[in-house]
């Protein structure tokens, strides 16, 4: 029974140094958060549904945050709230790999942290963020958890924070975003109130594959890129003169064969940039534009 007691007291351990940071989000506890500073509660940035948000704490205690910084690219937000009586969670200096032993600690409807235990089964995933963005380098694991977990802390052996768990990948695996040092960095950034501003089009689009099966299927010739299905009033993609049925090829010289690539080429792209397009045959490149500023 060595094995076994050794574990029941790891897992007792870590939700006694763990419980105290882990606090609930939105008046259901539709996600949890994590202390991570004294003022500051960090989440996945997809448990927000407005500016401010009700944070309730392991004691029971109940108060409103607000939004400091937003990455809803990568899932991440810190909001800005009274943390009185509840410590900060030590950040972890380990760097795990697949066996890694871990602790999740998510919290509860009611009140206190709900504590599981698995390993690291994969390094290096990716999943899709709240914008369809892929996010990469997540932590896959078997701690089990609940529905209001996201935003949960992953902790290691001593329970200091591994990572910030954030999705379900089928049955028993879950991602978490390792808490390394370039999380940290971005962690940091928006606690100072540095949301990320990233360039974006305002369209909706279609896979490579589905744009290629469309242009074969109307005699149009191959070509990879993502077909425009709809354009959004006053978008940057309007102002460009970008419309439904175009294929993006390129933008700012990087090629976008998918969906994938549309992303990454957006995320590095400094306005104003260049976009090319194939219109039935004809091939064009529009320049996207910062928004003009109001007059008055």
């Amino acid at each position: 029974m060595t094995v076994v007691t050794d574990l029941s007291e790891a897992i007792a351990a870590a939700a006694a140094a763990a419980g105290p940071s882990i606090v609930a989000i939105g008046s259901r506890a539709r996600g949890s958060g994590v202390v991570i500073e004294d003022g500051r509660v960090l989440t996945n940035a997809h448990n927000l549904r407005a500016e401010q948000v009700t944070v309730r704490f392991a004691d029971g205690r109940t108060a409103r945050g607000d939004a400091k910084g937003v990455d809803w690219d990568g899932d991440l937000a810190v909001v800005e709230v009274d943390t009185t009586g509840a410590p900060a969670l030590a950040w972890s200096s380990q760097t795990p790999t697949i066996g890694t032993a871990v602790f999740a600690a998510a919290a509860t409807s009611t009140g206190g942290a709900r504590v599981s235990f698995g390993f690291v089964s994969s390094v290096e995933r990716a999943f899709r963020g709240p914008g369809g963005r892929p996010i990469g380098g997540s932590l896959e694991h078997t701690a089990p958890l609940a529905p209001g977990s996201s935003g949960s802390a992953l902790l290691d052996a001593d329970g200091a924070l591994l990572g910030l768990n954030t999705n379900r990948v089928g049955e028993g695996f879950y991602l978490a975003l390792p808490a390394d040092a370039a999380f940290r960095a971005r962690v940091d950034a928006l606690g100072r109130g540095e949301s990320p501003s990233r360039p974006r089009l305002g369209i909706a689009v279609a896979p490579g594959r589905v744009a290629r099966h469309l242009r074969r299927a109307t005699g149009l010739p191959e070509r990879d890129g993502v077909l425009v299905r709809e354009v959004e009033s006053d978008s940057p993609a309007e102002r460009a003169g970008i419309a439904q049925g175009d294929l993006v090829v390129a933008v700012a010289g990087e090629p976008t064969p998918d969906v994938d690539e549309l992303h990454t080429a957006l995320g590095a792209a400094k306005l104003p940039f260049e976009v090319s397009l194939v219109r039935g045959t004809e091939e064009r490149t529009v320049t996207v534009e910062e928004a003009p500023t109001a007059e008055g």
